[in-house]
């Protein structure tokens, strides 16, 4: 499959030591605290550990956000919250705006942060699985359902919780609704692509292909267009991406109309199809050279010279020389001037969200665990500002070295 795909990095958060000196009044609130430092501490180390699979991230993010919960929401299940929600500051970096980050003292605002980044780590491993050579099937299928996964995260943190938040985010911040937006559009467009792939692989119909890559470049149209109003320090390297591939899907979807209008003796039509692909296909190898060059957040690549769209050029050129035989030696078809107008409509393999909630409170949280928290001892300077010495240093991410023939890395 070797798939390329833009991936921002990953959030960074400054150390919390869930130490409450005072207020921890008994063994079990002592042993809940101890609890949520070293989960949160193993799920930050697993986010950059190669190792990792889907059911160890799963694992240790259930554990994490469980013990989270309780200071969130009220143990009787009521609509109140927790009486515990704004006694911690957190700080996190943001995907687009390096290491500024933004901080607040609430813990929603750690939940929707550490979700995000869960969410993150799921395209990672994705991508990372995507550009190996000689991908099977069960790979393939799991780089599906991770990005389906993402998305479906993404998607309950938008609706469910950041809504919540007493400080909404800053425009360009990753929790605004329009960055989050994107990337889960991002998501299931990506999500499209295996699918694509794997319509070609089976050789299915090329009305069906080409209906499925129409879908999938309206889907990355749809989130450029949403990243739009953002300033282009930060979004252009991110936005050049979306473009690149809406470019390089529509080509996709122009060659194998050209395919099905053939199959329909409209050799004419097909040939007009396919010299709108081989036009849209260079347009997307400009892209990959201006993306290449582009400062911002991802990782600095050359996708015009991997495998997976080196392969479409060939297949453009190699259908349109094959309707310009036949036209020359049965057809004998006039060439519109005017593109088909693609009105495509793909009743197959669209990719939804996989619905997701996070785990419900852990039992380890009792009536009388949340009352050895007393509130009323905690230290009088205790302040909302964010510690000096709570330092945000970048997250060290892995060097993914490139695929044999692949030329670029998949970070």
């Amino acid at each position: 499959m070797t798939h390329w795909f833009h991936r921002n990095p990953l959030k960074a958060t400054a150390p919390v030591s869930f130490n409450y000196y005072g207020v921890v009044t008994g063994p079990s609130a002592s042993k809940i605290c101890n609890d949520l430092r070293s989960s949160r501490a193993r799920l930050l180390e697993l986010f950059t550990d190669l190792s990792c699979n889907p059911e160890m991230m799963k694992n240790a993010a259930d554990s994490y956000f469980s013990l989270l919960q309780g200071f969130i929401n009220s143990l009787d299940e009521s609509t109140q919250e927790s009486k515990l929600r704004y006694i911690q500051n957190f700080k996190w970096t943001d995907t687009l705006q390096g290491q500024v980050p933004s901080a607040q003292q609430d813990a929603v605002f750690e939940l929707i942060s550490m979700g995000f980044n869960v969410a993150l780590w799921y395209t990672k491993y994705a991508s990372r699985l995507a550009g190996k050579e000689n991908i099977t099937e069960d790979e393939a299928k799991e780089v599906h359902r991770s990005l389906k996964i993402a998305a479906g995260i993404f998607k309950h943190l938008k609706e469910s919780h950041t809504p919540k938040l007493i400080t909404p985010a800053e425009k360009g911040r990753d929790l605004e609704s329009r960055l989050i937006e994107a990337y889960i559009i991002q998501c299931q467009a990506e999500a499209q692509e295996v699918t694509i792939a794997r319509a070609i692989e089976l050789k299915h119909a090329p009305g069906l292909i080409a209906a499925l890559a129409y879908e999938t470049a309206n889907f990355y149209q749809k989130a450029d267009h949403t990243l739009s109003s953002l300033e282009p320090a930060y979004s252009a390297k991110w936005r050049k991406y979306l473009h690149l591939k809406m470019c390089f899907y529509t080509a996709y979807a122009y060659c194998y109309h050209g395919e099905t209008l053939l199959a329909s003796d409209k050799c004419g039509e097909a040939i007009r199809s396919l010299q709108e692909a081989e036009k849209l296909y260079a347009k997307a190898e400009a892209l990959c050279k201006e993306y290449g060059e582009t400062k911002g957040p991802g990782p600095t690549v050359k996708p015009s010279g991997h495998l997976f769209f080196r392969k479409l050029g060939n297949l453009v050129k190699n259908t349109l020389e094959k309707c310009q035989r036949e036209n020359g030696f049965i057809y004998f078809q006039k060439i519109p001037t005017e593109a088909p107008q693609l009105e495509l409509k793909a009743n197959y393999g669209l990719v939804e969200p996989v619905p997701f909630e996070f785990p419900p409170t852990s039992a380890q949280w009792t009536p009388e665990t949340l009352a050895a928290f007393d509130l009323t001892k905690r230290p009088k300077d205790d302040s909302t500002k964010p510690k000096p010495e709570e330092e945000v240093k970048p997250v060290k991410e892995p060097d993914i070295k490139p695929q044999k023939d692949t030329g670029c890395y998949i970070s």
